[in-house]
């Protein structure tokens, strides 16, 4: 989860949501890497999340099934807020509980 947060927070790193319109990359790359955080957030067993419960584990694995199933229809603003605003906060949630931050 933390390698995928950050890779998302490095693509849009000095970038604006924009270019979220104008780059068919971005949004494929933001959407695969917020993709592979709900995967991760779906194999953490019940106790793993017990131990994070400020995470919003169901908000996350839902983020990821709407990609993976509705991947026609995503809604960019959702997926700019997501990364720009829910990742950080996801990610120090991550390395805190580690110990890495």
């Amino acid at each position: 989860m933390i390698e995928a947060a950050e890779q998302a927070l490095a693509f849009v790193r000095g970038r604006n949501r924009a270019d979220l319109d104008g780059d068919p990359m971005l949004r494929l790359a933001l959407a695969r890497a917020v993709e592979i955080v709900g995967e991760a957030a779906a194999q953490m067993s019940e106790a793993g999340r017990g131990e994070l419960p400020a995470v919003p584990w169901l908000q996350i694995t839902g983020m990821r099934n709407r990609l993976v199933h509705a991947y026609f229809d995503i809604n960019q603003d959702i997926l700019w807020n997501t990364v720009e605003l829910a990742l950080p906060t996801l990610l120090k949630q991550l390395k805190t509980a580690l110990g890495t931050e």
